[in-house]
């Protein structure tokens, strides 16, 4: 059956201009069957220069054999150019699904805080340990944290308030390269701006299950080397009362290949890459992701809940 979805307006900017477009709260998608044991067709949105539309994508299912590291064993490494094998990797295709190659990573690595109920103790628990694991699981020198979302799926609700938040189900990239850059000089002090900015960084996203599996509404993960950056990909002007952001559509590319890690628990983590300042085409700049309806969910699975983190990242 279809998910219905709320009204979004989405703001692109178009010859210079800022064009909103409604998606009606009665708008349905169906989602249709699975294809094969492993990998499954399922409805993804996308955005196009004067609409927003849908199309049916086969998403490949990553192995659910696992090769995590032992207690207490180092975990890989990403130097500024540096690609470290995958926690979990799709069978014959070791060291493929990484940062710098696909731009999205799975790692296990279970979290001290528990509970995530309260946005002051997510700051003041979950945030400095992730600060660290970001720079253990990366070889970054430093990580700010700017900001958090917590996601908890509530079928049937379309209130979508920043208290209430549901997956996105819209293929997306989080920054443009000048929004970017704009985090940076907006998180900072303008010394440090200006210096770091002089080296590698990056806007890294952690998302992480809470409570339960993420079985319901995975999250899918483009990889990068499929996407046609000058086609593919448009500028999406968020506006604010006090400032505008700037976010990335997807387009509808054949070519591209789609990916979602199966059952995703609270003891592990993706992380994925929403913008690299080595664009010289070395290296995954970016990575849309978007949530989806899995149509091989079994009745009765608990609604997906999340929490993601968003934050600069910074090499010596």
């Amino acid at each position: 059956m279809g998910k219905k979805l709320g009204a979004i307006m989405i703001y692109q900017r178009l010859s210079g201009a800022l064009r909103g477009i409604s998606i009606p709260a009665n708008l349905e998608f169906q989602y249709s069957s699975i294809h094969s044991h492993n990998d499954c067709y399922s409805q993804l949105n996308y955005c196009d220069s004067h609409l927003l539309h849908s199309a049916r994508r086969r998403l490949a299912r990553v192995s659910d054999n696992k090769c995590h590291p032992r207690d207490g064993a180092a975990g890989p490494k990403l130097g500024p150019r540096r690609a470290p094998h995958s926690d979990r990797e799709p069978s014959g295709k070791e060291d493929s699904t990484t940062l710098d190659t696909t731009g999205f990573q799975l790692f296990n690595r279970p979290s001290k805080h528990k509970t995530f109920n309260s946005d002051a103790e997510i700051r003041a628990e979950y945030y400095p340990e992730s600060i660290e694991l970001i720079k253990e699981l990366t070889g970054a020198s430093r990580v700010v944290l700017f900001d958090h979302t917590i996601r908890r799926r509530r079928p049937g609700v379309i209130d979508d308030s920043p208290e209430k938040r549901q997956p996105v189900a819209q293929a997306h990239i989080d920054q443009t390269p000048a929004a970017s850059v704009a985090r940076v000089h907006r998180h900072l002090p303008p010394k440090d701006a200006e210096a770091l900015l002089k080296r590698r960084f990056q806007i890294i996203n952690l998302w992480r299950p809470i409570s339960h599996p993420a079985i319901d509404w995975p999250l899918g993960f483009c990889d990068f080397r499929t996407v046609d950056e000058k086609n593919d990909i448009l500028p999406v002007a968020l506006l604010y009362p006090d400032r505008e952001g700037e976010t990335l559509g997807v387009k509808y590319n054949p070519k591209q290949r789609w990916t979602y890690f199966h059952g995703v628990t609270p003891d592990e983590l993706v992380l994925i890459k929403c913008f690299d300042s080595i664009q010289d085409g070395s290296v995954a700049k970016f990575t849309p992701h978007t949530g989806f309806s899995d149509p091989t969910t079994p009745a009765g699975t608990p609604p997906r809940e999340s929490i993601e983190l968003r934050a600069l990242v910074f090499y010596d």
